[in-house]
């Protein structure tokens, strides 16, 4: 499976993740000037900007890891683009689901940190 076929499925299995605990996604894969933003969803009021790493081990610090100072500018960079775009005024949140494996081949394991960063 190529790099864009993991990161479509592990997407996906986000989305899932996050839709079982009561989000709406609204958007998927927002492309904006500075940017991607992976999923766009609603929790109640909040809209909630959503982050997706994938990692298959954790040899170098795991996927929450990969998000640096310069990776989250750029996401709130195209937030406000989308925001813009959309004509919205609402409460917002940056949140990232990282997927890694346990051990090579092993299960998934999908942690969703809430309010992961912000302006």
């Amino acid at each position: 499976m190529d790099t864009t076929s993991i990161g479509n499925e592990m997407e996906a299995q986000a989305e899932r993740h996050l839709v079982a605990a009561g989000l709406r996604i609204v958007e998927r894969n927002f492309r904006g000037r500075f940017g991607e933003i992976d999923l766009i969803a609603r929790d109640g009021n909040i809209l909630v900007f959503v982050e997706v790493r994938y990692r298959r081990n954790r040899t170098f610090g795991g996927a929450g890891l990969s998000i640096d100072y310069r990776k989250q500018r750029k996401l709130l960079t195209t937030a406000n683009g989308y925001l813009q775009l959309r004509r919205l005024d609402c409460p917002c949140r940056f949140d990232v689901v990282t997927i890694e494996r346990g051990n090579g081949d092993g299960p998934l394991n999908i942690d969703w940190i809430q309010n992961a960063f912000g302006q």
